[in-house]
């Protein structure tokens, strides 16, 4: 039996009724739909966390079977290799961002202002919204499961089951290995700390959007936090790219050769920084617009940046170059935030006096 895939069946339902019962919460106020809601949230993180462990195991043992193994681990390949494939791949990276999303949820609830803010509808609808995007990579992950399993079919040949947990499996002798590009010591360095970054900046998207619907100005107080990681996580991840690329990619004395994704990574770099010192401005009551409007243009960048890695709109060393159901749904997701945003931000615009 593929224990992986029922994970992130389980996980994914967990995680989109975590988000259901919350919304519920939120329209409703019942106290016992809110703790449903809480030990579905913590049974998704749960799962995701599960899942990450397995799928190690399975890099460092290199059990072939599973695709995403054999195309992205080998026995050949030094430990720390095998262990840094996790995130080698896109059903990998999304799994380790998923589970960083729901860590840092935990966290922002148990933190000072989460506290502070425990029973008030701004945390409620923050959460309810951190959860929405939770779902929309939990999706993600069941549509290109990292658990797909290659299978024994009808004419002798192997077929990847996506679907089918009780496959049985058919033996590989070797795996393909890591790309070349990517075995460098910064490979085990710099796309973990680039998702930490980019998982941080759900957060303050979170809030400012809670804050927007409710018009509370309390939201700063969950959000500039985590928009502090998220900046100082992208710095490190930029930074640790470009000491990447000196070494492997041939780009002579430079660190940095305005490559599309390098720039996309960059763009919400500059939006952080920018919220940064606008937030210190907002405590004196300036920038009601600009704040929440840079907090929710960074996370939309954010997720631009992860399209267009995806998809193969931009050509670019760092791309996987196809356009899959995965990244019509990453694409409709932020038609969703753009529309959504904008509508809130014209609001809060024309009502300003």
């Amino acid at each position: 039996m593929n224990f992986g895939m029922i994970l992130i069946w389980v996980a994914g339902a967990c995680g989109l009724l975590a988000f259901l019962t919350s919304l519920l919460y939120y329209l409703r106020g019942d106290g016992k739909v809110k703790t449903l809601s809480e030990k579905l949230e913590l049974a998704g993180g749960a799962g995701i966390v599960a899942s990450l462990l397995l799928l190690t195991s399975y890099l460092l043992n290199v059990k072939t079977e599973y695709s995403y193994v054999f195309q992205h681990s080998s026995s050949d390949l030094v430990w720390y290799y095998r262990f840094s494939a996790l995130w080698a791949g896109q059903e990998g990276s999304f799994l380790l961002w998923t589970g960083f999303i729901f860590i840092m949820l935990a966290a922002t609830r148990y933190s000072e202002s989460g506290k502070a803010l425990r029973d008030t509808k701004l945390l409620t609808l923050t959460r309810s919204t951190a959860l929405f995007i939770a779902s929309v990579f939990l999706v993600l992950l069941v549509l290109k499961n990292p658990f797909s399993m290659y299978q024994f079919s009808a004419t002798g040949m192997p077929e990847i089951a996506n679907w089918n947990p009780f496959a049985e499996p058919f033996p590989v002798s070797y795996g393909q290995g890591m790309n070349p590009l990517l075995r460098n010591p910064w490979m085990a360095i710099h796309p973990p700390v680039l998702f930490l970054g980019y998982a941080a900046f759900t957060l303050p998207f979170s809030a400012a959007f809670a804050g927007l619907i409710l018009r509370d100005k309390r939201w700063p107080e969950l959000a500039s936090t985590w928009m502090r990681a998220a900046w100082l996580f992208l710095t490190l991840g930029i930074g640790f790219g470009g000491f990447w690329a000196y070494e492997v990619l041939g780009w002579g004395a430079w660190y940095w050769s305005w490559d599309p994704v390098e720039t996309s990574s960059l763009i919400p770099w500059l939006t952080a920084t920018a919220y940064l010192h606008a937030n210190l401005r907002f405590r004196h009551g300036e920038y009601g617009f600009l704040l929440p409007l840079l907090a929710v243009l960074s996370f939309i960048l954010v997720i631009f940046s992860t399209f267009v890695t995806r998809s193969g709109l931009w050509t670019s060393v760092h791309s996987w170059q196809d356009f899959t159901s995965e990244g019509m749904v990453i694409a409709f997701f932020l038609l969703v935030l753009i529309a959504s945003s904008t509508g809130l931000l014209a609001r809060k615009y024309f009502s300003e006096e």
